[in-house]
């Protein structure tokens, strides 16, 4: 027999800059450095095109890393037996909660009526979650899982 599931969220980061939109943002900033590098090197500053160049690397860097960490899911899986968050990239898995359904307390942090924060708390350990989410959608996800945690406490009692 297989147990009820009553939540399986799967968290993504939002990003809004496309492959194609990065492309054009790169094509941009590297057309501003050459016209800055080419008016510095005109007026005799022949190391400012080598900080223009590292900049230009920096930023490159920057977006690749942002789009690394958009690929990383976070999953929050609800049974009737325990509460599970596992981190998922395109290369591995890993879950860094598992705690039974029934001691498992979710702690909200509110700061003028939005969500800044939303734990998992068990026995003094706590977790983060939902971190990539807008504070309204935090709020929204916590009322959900304590919606689901409810309903599967509700089922084993």
């Amino acid at each position: 027999m297989t147990e009820a599931v009553y939540m399986d969220a799967e968290i993504r980061a939002n990003r809004s800059l496309s492959e194609r939109g990065f492309i054009v943002l790169i094509a941009v900033v590297t057309l501003a450095n050459c016209a800055s590098a080419a008016v510095f090197v005109a007026m005799g500053a022949t190391f400012v095109p080598i900080f223009l160049g590292i900049d230009l690397l920096a930023v490159i860097v920057a977006f690749l890393v942002s789009f690394r960490a958009g690929k990383r899911i976070e999953r929050v899986r609800v049974t009737s037996r325990d509460v599970r968050v596992v981190q998922e990239t395109p290369r591995w898995s890993r879950v860094i909660w598992e705690s039974p359904t029934a001691f498992t307390r979710v702690h909200v942090e509110r700061d003028e009526g939005r969500a800044t924060a939303l734990k998992l708390a068990l026995s003094g350990r706590e977790l983060a979650v939902a971190v990539a989410l807008s504070p309204r959608e935090r709020g929204e996800f916590a009322q959900a899982l304590e919606r689901a945690i409810w309903q599967a406490k509700r089922e084993r009692g």
